[in-house]
């Protein structure tokens, strides 16, 4: 099915190549909805601005899908994508197929913050420039926690206990729907995210450290497994197992939760003027696991890189600067709350005003945890779907946490060079 989408993709591509005049740069950014339409109206004013000509790619709502979709364009040498929006875990992956922006840049990367600038070099070669941050997130019913007189939760403890007791006199007022806490919990890379999150949270490590060594087999990345095996059923439906962003997100903005993780993006989507839950919802930094432990959100965001075998590659890099600028972000955070990845802007007024949880972001964004891409380099997507799958098994009552650690560990090493990632 994939194989016949691209084939799909690519005959569309050719049929808009060579229309003459001036150059078209062809440019994948955003699936449908408000990330792809603002992508659409900056892309468009660099057009007027120098001439040229844009065409939209569309991609899959999945990223997977995406990811596999770019890997057969690019194995094939394609020239039918310029600009590409990827995965804050894909520079690795793609890293050999596209441009060294360093030339182009004029230093405009040293704006961002530096761990997305790390992120995004590879072998010394600065392979994409950040676009926009994420990292995972609480949002919460403020009105809820007033009714009940509940503070937000700091702890993972907390969040069970006064989710479960919202949810139970919720459901005895009358609201049968509602749940306490809902999150990623497909077996896709959300989980990955997530489960990273609830594992570092209880200080169980980062699954793969950046020596290289796999520490996921501990008892504290077991605990916060088994943790989030317990809420499934509990303040968590069954159904979450099936559950991506835009399905958590749903249960949330209908008012039938109480809790949930997710990624910025929802704040603007919850305060448009249609939605039952607007000026009810809070945000927070995800909870600790525990006294001793720490709050911790997942590292996430997406990139603008250009293809090595794009036709016009100056031309794509020029316009990967102009995306990435200041001016343009600045203008896609107070529109649709995408997080800039330039720390100057979150004390701009008009950013603020838009976005006030912004500014309380900044220590989130900055302790964010990576996930272990960098180090794994084309075999990112092996290692997570081996972790968001191990993760699957112990939330659907599959298997107990510790045996399904130690079962991914020993694949980990095995899948590794001399049993250690280089």
């Amino acid at each position: 099915m994939v194989k016949i989408k691209a084939a799909v993709l690519i005959l569309a591509l050719m049929l808009v190549a060579g229309r003459a005049g001036a150059a078209t740069l062809r440019i994948a950014c955003g699936s449908a909805g408000v990330d792809q339409d603002i992508c659409r109206v900056s892309a468009n004013v660099w057009a007027e601005k120098t001439g040229n000509q844009i065409e939209f790619v569309n991609m899959p709502n999945d990223a997977s899908e995406t990811l596999t979709l770019y890997r057969q364009l690019l194995n094939s040498g394609s020239d039918q994508i310029d600009v590409m929006q990827i995965d804050a875990v894909w520079p690795g992956i793609f890293a050999n197929q596209l441009i060294d922006l360093r030339p182009y840049s004029k230093g405009q990367e040293h704006q961002s913050f530096p761990s997305l600038v790390a992120n995004d070099t590879v072998n010394g070669r600065l392979v994409a420039m950040p676009w926009f941050i994420d990292t995972g997130l609480l949002f919460y019913r403020k009105d809820l926690l007033e009714k009940y007189h509940l503070n937000v939760p700091t702890t993972w403890d907390e969040l069970d206990a006064y989710a479960s007791r919202i949810q139970r006199a919720e459901r005895a007022s009358g609201n049968e729907k509602m749940w306490g806490f809902v999150w990623q919990g497909r077996a896709y890379e959300g989980l990955s995210c997530d489960a990273l999150e609830w594992i570092s949270s209880y200080n169980g490590g980062d699954v793969i450290d950046d020596r290289g060594q796999v520490t996921v087999d501990n008892p504290a990345a077991a605990r916060a497994l088994d943790l989030a095996a317990k809420w499934v059923g509990s303040i968590t439906p069954r159904a979450v197992l099936n559950y991506g962003e835009e399905d958590a997100r749903g249960v949330f903005q209908a008012g039938n939760a109480v809790f949930m993780r997710n990624w910025p993006y929802v704040w603007s989507i919850a305060n448009r003027s249609d939605s039952p839950v607007r000026g009810r919802v809070g945000i927070a930094s995800l909870p600790k696991g525990g006294a001793d432990g720490k709050s911790v959100g997942a590292l996430g965001g997406w990139q603008l890189a250009v293809s090595r075998y794009s036709r016009n590659p100056k031309l794509a890099a020029n316009l990967v600067m102009y995306l990435t600028s200041a001016e343009v972000q600045r203008k896609r955070a107070i529109q649709a709350s995408f997080n800039p990845t330039i720390p100057s802007l979150y004390s701009d007024k008009g950013v603020r005003q838009a976005n006030p949880y912004m500014v309380s972001l900044l220590p989130t964004l900055n302790a964010a945890v990576a996930r272990p891409s960098a180090v794994t380099g084309s075999e990112y997507s092996e290692v997570s779907a081996q972790f968001w799958n191990a993760a699957h098994e112990v939330l659907a009552g599959h298997d107990h946490a510790a045996n399904a650690l130690a079962k991914l560990s020993v694949s980990l090493k095995r899948l590794a060079p001399n049993g250690v990632w280089q």
